[in-house]
């Protein structure tokens, strides 16, 4: 058992070893590494101290030449020409006596000749080469005239010293630095090292979600053991934070979800990489995807029903944009998915420290404005085509009439002006559908007041007895006992009413009848007002829109001219402007009933829309 103990203790301490080793090579690595930093900084910085020294040393040069060739220029101007030798020649000895560092001086002529030259030989007998030289123009100030040049001569020695002194002490210092920064490299390792294993044990914890665990502070420096106060601390706070608040996250983002899942248009979030990570059910609706088929999936693979990569463009070019230009407008396009118009709008996502996670894509059905859109193009292009008909036949029949009315007898004239006169009419039935409809758009007010249903109906018959007989139709009336007398405006119901008995006889097949009835629904305290036909009837596609504003029924059956907005106008006035309700029944070639329904109990005289 004590073999046993012994070797457990051997193994443990050859397991320290081996720990210890690989620290102790990465600590001998960190001085390398450092040892060769502090050594190539430190020959970096002689030299460039060198260079440094050297260049102000050839500016020394360069002065000292300019400062003798001035000082030359001023002796030797106005002397005789056999004087000019001898005086460079002693103010040369003299500077050369007095500045060790200058081992040689010569003047030349303009055409290069020596004038005058100091020996480069030391009292020792020994030749010295210059280290540097630099020559100067002897220039006459004021004059472009020169005497010549001057070449002054430099030993360098000052120079050597200089750097060999810098060189010296860089190495000295650099030396001192490389010691100091290991002492305190070794020493910091020692002192850290237990002190750090403490601290990664902890974290090591707290990274395995073991919230609440604690370090021991005994025996630590006191900066360490304020760091360990403060893991302490922040292990307790992320186990009160845990217990406390995840339900309370769970259910704030369960609530952002479902406010995104119930938002009336389609989102659609992509993260940064282009993956769906979520899709609201009107989206799904939409792009006709279910969530399992989109998310988690690229979104520029999705293909619409025209199998179009139809996101795939938009993407490119939403990330070739700056995302601070595609925050304030961003980009918006139209994808179209079973015959449906989708207005898309991409932006970026951002979170609130402002970093970029993402876009949204927003889808908003716009099939219904698409239609819209389409309706009002036909409704301009067929208003100036209705009222460019009646326009050409008034001035056709008036030329005429004006040009040559002496040549027609009575009856050609009375036939022309009864066909100017129904063109009017039916240029000012246009001119009305669209004075009419303005003032209901900008929901002018109607007056209304007590009038007899029965009394209007009559009258509307009486108005178009005419057209009755024109096209050889019978018009039968049925109404109840007791219809009441109610509040309505009897201009608007008798242009609703006008309206479906015109249609009526417009598609009623000659020698057949059409059926006006009125009943009272004493149950429902209302008045409904019924007109049949037995024409063509409509399709039950048709039904739904006629209804709608400059919708118009064109096939092989129907050919309506007109403006698209006459039933408009009538649901508008029945529905809008009475609270009233309008219907229509129709089947296919047995003929069509429009009718209305209006209440009784009207409370006020004059009602205005809002």
């Amino acid at each position: 058992m004590l073999d046993v103990k012994h070797n457990k203790c051997d193994n443990s301490g050859m397991k320290e070893n081996v720990n210890l080793n690989a620290q102790n090579r990465l600590i001998i690595s960190g001085l390398l590494l450092s040892t060769i930093l502090i050594v190539f900084v430190a020959i970096f910085a002689i030299f460039n101290i060198q260079k440094m020294i050297k260049e102000g040393y050839q500016g020394f040069g360069q002065g000292i030449s300019k400062t003798l060739a001035i000082e030359s220029v001023e002796l030797i101007n106005g002397l005789p020409q056999s004087q000019v030798k001898e005086t460079l020649k002693a103010h040369s000895n003299v500077l050369i006596s007095e500045h060790k560092d200058i081992v040689l001086i010569e003047f030349r002529d303009n055409e290069g000749n020596l004038i005058s030259s100091t020996k480069d030989i030391t009292p020792d007998g020994k030749k010295v080469k210059p280290a540097i030289a630099v020559s100067s123009p002897l220039t006459i100030p004021g004059k472009d005239e020169s005497y010549g040049s001057v070449l002054v001569g430099l030993s360098g020695n000052i120079v050597e010293k200089v750097i060999s002194t810098a060189r010296n002490s860089l190495m000295t210092v650099f030396s001192v630095v490389w010691v100091i920064f290991t002492l305190v490299i070794l020493v910091n390792t020692f002192l850290i090292t237990r002190e750090l294993k403490m601290l990664r044990d902890g974290v090591k914890k707290i990274s395995s979600g073991e919230f609440g665990y604690r370090i021991e502070d005994k025996e630590v420096s006191p900066e360490v053991k304020e760091l360990f106060n403060a893991f302490n601390d922040m292990s307790g706070r992320l186990h009160l934070y845990e217990e406390q608040n995840i339900d309370r996250i769970m259910l704030e983002r369960n609530k952002f979800e479902s406010v995104l899942m119930s938002i009336a248009n389609g989102v659609v979030v992509c993260d940064d990489n282009d993956n769906v990570v979520l899709i609201n059910d009107h989206a799904q609706k939409l792009l006709e995807v279910t969530e399992e088929q989109l998310l988690n999936t690229k979104i520029q693979n999705y293909i619409d029903t025209s199998e179009n990569y139809c996101f795939k463009d938009k993407i490119e070019e939403f990330k070739d944009t700056p995302l601070d230009v595609i925050e304030e407008k961003p980009i918006e396009f139209n994808i179209n998915v079973d015959n449906r118009t989708i207005k898309s709008i991409m932006s970026p996502m951002f979170t609130r420290s402002r970093d970029y996670v993402g876009y949204i894509i927003v889808l908003i059905d716009m099939t219904r404005e698409a239609e819209m859109d389409k309706m009002r193009s036909d409704f301009i292009s067929n208003v100036s085509h209705e009222l460019r008909t009646p326009v050409t036949v008034l001035r056709s029949y008036i030329d005429t009439l004006y040009n040559y009315g002496d040549e027609f007898d009575d009856n050609t004239k009375k036939e022309f002006i009864g066909t100017i006169n129904q063109e009017i009419i039916r240029l000012q039935g246009m001119v009305n559908d669209i004075l009419d409809f303005s003032r209901m758009e900008s929901n002018a007010p109607m007056e209304k007041s007590l009038n007899n249903i029965v009394e209007l109906v009559e009258d509307c018959v009486r108005q178009i007895d005419v057209l009755l007989k024109e096209h050889k139709l019978h018009l039968n009336i049925y109404k109840d006992e007791n219809i009441p007398t109610f509040m309505f405006n009897y201009n608007g119901i008798s242009r609703a009413l006008t309206n479906f008995l015109t249609n009526a006889i417009k598609y009623s097949p000659e020698e057949s009848s059409i059926d006006v009835a009125i009943r009272n629904l004493s149950e429902s305290n209302e008045v409904e007002v019924t007109v049949t036909d037995h024409g063509c009837g409509i399709a039950p596609e048709h039904q739904k829109k006629i209804f709608d504003r400059f919708y118009r029924v064109e096939n092989n059956t129907h050919t309506v001219k007109g403006t698209g907005l006459g039933l408009h106008l009538v649901k508008t006035a029945i529905e809008k402007y009475h609270n009233g309700k309008i219907f229509v029944n129709s089947t296919p070639g047995e003929g069509s009933t429009f009718g209305f329904i209006l209440p009784v109990n009207v409370e006020s005289e004059i009602e205005t829309v809002s």
